[in-house]
């Protein structure tokens, strides 16, 4: 069914003549009733009562006529909103996300968004998510990635991925040759864990409260990546999102394992200010993010 002959019905339908349908779309009336008859011919039934005059739709006519006035706008916007995408040609997105979503999570949708916006310039920095919040709240970046997203009224919040938690050791470490371990094992080891204030921290804590598990920290860092290399070198143990240690895990260097007790994961956030005035390019990027396109 093309889009142009459910215009042209839906034309006929409103206009209630064949000779006016015609007349707006430069055809001729018997290519109009041609349009018609191919759609009543695809549907096995009549859509237009052509005794009465003006003519009039049958039940099916309206149901049909109804149908495709949904699909018309819906295309309409379609429309709009891709060419509003041409134009963002040469137009930047400024983004920044947290260390391990920027380097392992991002990196797919950035390519996918770039496939088909190859016009756009999207910048990415990574920093620490107090410094994402004071940027995105200032206007500085269009769109921000943390983790565990606090609540604001000044900004808008929507899901990303909720990355899985598992327990982190050297390959050394009696606990790598475990296929899962009691959460309540964390309790006797040499912990390595993120820095108080961190949300990420913050919400490693509430797991551990929850079970009533007091650590041993020996190291607390502001980043993964330093929290990684003291794992590496057995330093302690540590409870890291999964998808940060993809590079490790392959190596060899990480041992990852999964929790007896249950799943557990860490979620994450687009943040943007309220007020702020998106390009169609970044809300389409935004779309895209929300998708969690594998």
């Amino acid at each position: 069914m093309h889009i142009e002959t459910l215009r042209i019905f839906c034309d006929l339908a409103e206009l209630r003549s064949f000779s006016k349908t015609a007349e707006k779309h430069l055809l001729s009336q018997s290519a109009v009733s041609q349009q018609l008859a191919q759609l009543e011919l695809n549907h096995k039934c009549q859509l237009l009562d052509r005794d009465k005059r003006p003519i009039e739709l049958t039940e099916a006519g309206r149901l049909l006529y109804g149908a495709a006035k949904d699909i018309l706008d819906r295309y309409d916007r379609l429309k709009g909103e891709l060419n509003s995408l041409k134009s963002s040609a040469g137009s930047r997105i400024n983004m920044a996300a947290i260390f391990s979503i920027g380097m392992y999570a991002l990196p797919a949708y950035v390519k996918k968004f770039m496939v088909n916006c190859p016009g756009v310039n999207v910048h990415v920095e990574y920093m620490n998510a107090k410094r994402i919040y004071e940027l995105v709240l200032a206007g500085d970046i269009d769109i921000g990635i943390v983790a565990v997203p606090k609540k604001d009224k000044r900004l808008e919040v929507y899901d990303f991925e909720d990355e899985p938690l598992v327990l982190a050791c050297s390959p050394s470490h009696p606990l790598a040759s475990k296929s899962k371990v009691d959460i309540h094992e964390v309790e006797l080891e040499r912990f390595v864990g993120f820095e108080k204030g961190l949300p990420t921290r913050d919400w490693i804590d509430s797991i551990l409260q929850r079970y009533n598990i007091v650590v041993n920290p020996v190291m607390e860092f502001d980043n993964v990546e330093t929290i990684k290399r003291a794992v590496e070198i057995n330093s302690g143990i540590s409870i890291l999102p999964e998808p940060a240690m993809i590079q490790e895990i392959a190596n060899g260097t990480i041992r990852s394992k999964k929790f007896l007790n249950e799943e557990f994961f860490r979620p994450t956030g687009i943040i943007i200010r309220k007020i702020r005035v998106l390009s169609q390019a970044a809300r389409y990027f935004i779309e895209l993010l929300r998708r969690k396109t594998k």
